[in-house]
């Protein structure tokens, strides 16, 4: 649909699962879409750990955003980085000096790694929230196979070869399990020197148990499936500090030169911007149309939105997003024809979570699966909910790949190492 230059101009900050639904939505509407987005791309979180840990490439989790509204004519896509609103003149500019006003307002800017007060710690533990990131883990554990390789220091080579994951999520536990089925098998197979027995993979949670909103069934039988491919779980344990040395919990040093952080998120930095009240995890309090109080058309959603329920806060997870983008867009669309605002109403479709080769825990209400089944399940949900045809194809072509050879295609060590 190509609108009139006179239609209503809607901006969507961010092209994440919440500003792509919403986008996507709108793109069939009578209004004018502009996204902007720091990356020409998006991005499918969810399988980024495996472009970290060598099973698939970026670009099969990831497609250009004019690629995907290339046929939309009412949608413009901008590559710029937003540096500050003005609620009250419908505008906001651009890194590089541009200006947009808009009519209507969709911030959906995602959220950054939290290191909880500390900032240093992002040196040594690197979080998983982009394409750079996942590239930067791939060569950390890579890089780190090759030193053990010829290192004669056993103290050194301990410190390669063990491999420390942070926080017990969903995130945490599906690199954990992709290290001790990346690492071993080719230890084995490609290396001369590594006996594949001196690799070591350590998941630190300071809970009490893992996958905290999952059922503890789930969790009990995710942390033994985790056990079983010999990945050592400590749990209740804090971390103190992390440094060159390795990960310190109280006075205890787990010496490790590959330490990955998936410990927390907490809201983009683009919210404080907004000039409106935030919660203690810095995302934006909306109402229950996931507009901001007092900004009736201004609305934040996915990851950088406080939606509150009578359980709790929803979660940051892309089932939330994605549901409240569209439900913005119907909202706008709507509006435009006189009708009245409805409430944001969540349908929780599950949670999922991937230990390793047929290993998974799901549940979907008071459905409970874990396994083969579940990770099937998981295998099926994942490939469906990719934006492009080529990558699902691409994608279910390399598991197959990777599950037939137990060969990993992508081990490829590029970038620099900082100094």
């Amino acid at each position: 649909m190509d609108p009139t230059p006179t239609a209503p101009h809607v901006v969507i900050v961010g092209a994440g699962f919440g500003g792509l639904a919403a986008a996507r939505a709108l793109a069939s509407a009578p209004v004018r879409v502009t996204i902007v987005d720091r990356s020409n791309h998006h991005l499918f979180q969810p399988l980024l750990y495996q472009v970290a840990m060598a099973a698939l490439s970026p670009a099969e989790i990831a497609v250009p955003i004019r690629a995907v509204f290339r046929d939309d004519r009412n949608v413009t896509v901008l590559m710029g980085e937003v540096v500050s609103f003005d609620l009250e003149a419908r505008r906001l500019a651009l890194a590089d000096g541009a200006q947009l006003a808009w009519d209507y307002l969709i911030v959906a800017a995602g959220a950054e790694t939290n290191y909880y007060g500390h900032p240093e710690w992002a040196l040594y533990a690197p979080g998983l929230k982009s394409i750079e990131d996942a590239i930067e883990i791939r060569r950390r554990v890579l890089v780190a196979l090759e030193r053990a390789e010829s290192a004669d220091d056993e103290a050194r080579r301990r410190q390669l070869l063990t491999f420390v994951v942070i926080g017990g999520g969903p995130t945490g536990l599906e690199l954990a399990g992709a290290i001790a089925e990346l690492a071993r098998p080719i230890a084995a197979s490609d290396f001369r020197r590594i006996d594949p027995s001196w690799i070591q993979v350590v998941l630190i949670e300071a809970g009490q148990r893992l996958l905290a909103s999952f059922d503890p069934v789930l969790s009990e039988k995710a942390e033994t499936s985790l056990t079983e491919i010999g990945v050592r779980v400590r749990r209740g344990a804090r971390v103190t500090n992390i440094d060159a040395r390795g990960v310190w919990l109280g006075d205890e040093l787990i010496p490790s030169s590959s330490i990955l952080w998936t410990a927390g998120v907490r809201a983009s930095g683009l919210a404080a911007r907004l000039g409106v009240p935030l919660d203690r995890a810095g995302r934006v309090v909306v109402g229950p149309d996931c507009a901001l109080p007092g900004h009736p058309r201004v609305f934040a959603i996915g990851d950088i939105a406080d939606f509150e329920t009578p359980a709790g806060p929803l979660p940051g997870v892309s089932p939330v997003a994605m549901q409240q983008g569209r439900h913005v867009a119907r909202l706008i669309t709507r509006e435009r024809g006189g009708e009245a605002r409805e409430p944001f109403q969540y349908v929780d479709k599950g949670s999922m979570a991937t230990i390793g080769r047929a290993r998974a825990v799901a549940q979907v209400g008071k459905l409970k699966m874990s396994g083969l089944i579940a990770w099937l399940a998981w295998l099926f949900v994942h490939l469906w909910y990719l934006i492009d045809r080529r990558n699902r194809l691409s994608v279910f072509l390399d598991w197959c790949w990777s599950y037939l050879t137990f060969q990993r295609g992508a081990r490829l060590i590029t970038g620099r190492e900082p100094r």
